[in-house]
């Protein structure tokens, strides 16, 4: 867990004391104003009241300029970034025609894939022609095309599992397989810095939900014991099924998860393992096949692997991977399966071709290229941050590298800044972290050269001076350091 210093979070409090203070007030005299001028709505009760929407008018517009910044290209290694202006404070934003060509830093972009490809591009727009842009029905009805059935036995091989079932959408896999595995008299024990999906997902299952801390498989083993010698509540009954849910990489932290003890764990206690590696498939691991490679942990430790197909393999879309008692049985009750759209087939060729150019099927090596390339890459990026002095979360080979900010003040200065120099990187506030915990999310890509890189880190080093987001003293550079020996000698 992160340890802010005191006087950061001294600060941080004041910052966001002052912004309520003042927010109070500007609510107030919108108040009085208000009741002078008669309302159109009478009778009617407002749809927001109060503090419903108070962090959203008072905060976050303010600085809504550094989100959801529109893009006119294809997410490579830079991108066209389209201009926008406001005219009534921040309010609102109006898009302009002007373009502005920006090193990506934001994208998941991992393998370099989202961009045309020499051997996916032509296939996926073959695909095109020959399938059309969507299947326009369920997979159930008339949505499972020949290019489903291949893509699913793609997915099962790569992952080394019997059996895959894939959906349209990342986030619905999470919330919408949850549900139809867990219920009442189920137990789902939750990593407590999981993503939203799996929150929604677990909540959504009438399961008990209990949490252990962040990464720590100790206490993971603490809540395991209490909660099987404790039983159902109320009734102390055995609990029908307990599921530990974990992810590869945690998204906003950049940390691998400590699958090896967690696995044993849940091997200890008989309890079911959920892995979600949305951000860790295709991204880590000698051949790309995620955290379990990485790690050296058997595929067949993991009971559910669950991943998405819209960061490493460019497209869209999530799988789950299992059993094949695992896979029918979603089939015949799956929501995301039954009553979705398929997966449209030129996305479905994309990620099938992806796969192939990791696996070296395109009878080339450039998979095993990028997967050099993004570790190469995201073990220099970070370890030169962290030699500037910047608070870098996150372990080596993980391609998503969290800078801390921790002021709210310190947020738009470092975005709207690295964007004045042709940076854009994404910053992550409340209430998508904690509200002392405001950081800058880099995700590096293998499509980023060593110059790419080079400027980035001179823009952030700059940035990072002027915002003050230098947390540490820096090390001392090798040239200067071999000066000072020669002096010495």
């Amino acid at each position: 867990m992160i340890t802010i210093p005191y006087i950061t979070a001294l600060t941080t409090y004041f910052s966001y004391g002052l912004l309520f203070a003042f927010g109070q007030l500007r609510d107030f005299f919108r108040k009085i104003f208000d009741w002078w001028s008669k309302s159109s709505l009478q009778g009617y009760a407002p749809i927001c009241l109060g503090l419903e929407d108070f962090y959203v008018r008072r905060l976050y517009l303010r600085i809504q300029d550094c989100f959801n910044r529109p893009i006119s290209s294809s997410p490579d290694a830079w991108f066209d970034l389209v201009e926008r202006i406001s005219n009534d404070n921040n309010k609102t934003l109006k898009r302009t025609t002007k373009v502005k060509r920006c090193l990506n830093l934001g994208s998941y972009n991992y393998l370099g894939f989202a961009a045309a490809d020499e051997y996916c591009t032509p296939r996926a727009i073959e695909t095109l022609k020959n399938f059309a842009p969507s299947s326009c029905s369920t997979r159930v009805d008339g949505g499972t095309t020949t290019l489903h059935v291949e893509l699913e036995k793609c997915v099962a091989n790569f992952l080394g599992k019997e059996a895959a079932i894939v959906f349209g959408m990342g986030y619905a896999t999470n919330s919408a397989i949850l549900p139809v595995l867990m219920g009442k008299g189920r137990l789902i024990i939750s990593d407590s810095l999981n993503h939203n999906s799996i929150v929604n997902g677990a909540r959504g299952s009438g399961a008990t939900i209990r949490v252990f801390q962040h990464n720590t498989p100790s206490h993971l083993e603490k809540v395991l014991r209490e909660q099987i010698a404790e039983g159902q509540p109320r009734t102390h009954r055995p609990w029908k099924k307990i599921m530990v849910v974990v992810e590869g990489i945690y998204s906003m932290e950049g940390e691998l998860c400590q699958l090896p003890e967690i696995v044993a764990i849940c091997k200890k206690y008989k309890a079911y393992v959920y892995l979600d590696e949305a951000h860790s498939i295709g991204a880590v691991g000698k051949t790309g096949r995620g955290v379990c490679e990485l790690l050296g942990v058997d595929t067949a430790d993991v009971d559910i692997m669950m991943g998405t197909f819209t960061k490493s393999f460019g497209s869209c879309g999530g799988y789950i991977a299992g059993s094949k008692e695992l896979i029918q049985y979603l089939k015949y009750t799956c929501p995301a399966h039954l009553y979705a759209t398929s997966i449209s087939p030129p996305a479905a060729e994309q990620i099938i071709s992806s796969i192939k150019v990791v696996n070296g099927e395109d009878g080339s090596s450039r998979g095993a290229q990028k997967l050099a390339k993004i570790r190469e890459n995201s073990n220099f990026f970070r370890s030169e941050l962290q030699k500037m002095g910047f608070e870098v979360l996150g372990d080596n080979d993980s391609p998503v590298m969290p800078i801390m900010l921790y002021n709210p003040a310190k947020i738009p200065a470092f975005s709207r800044e690295c964007l004045k120099r042709n940076v854009a990187v994404v910053t992550v506030a409340f209430p998508a972290t904690p509200l002392l915990l405001a950081r800058a999310r880099i995700c590096i890509s293998a499509a980023h050269s060593r110059e790419d890189l080079l400027k980035a880190l001179e823009v952030i080093s700059e940035v990072g001076d002027m915002v003050g987001i230098k947390y540490f003293p820096a090390e001392p550079e090798k040239q200067q350091l071999e000066g000072d020996r020669v002096k010495l000698e």
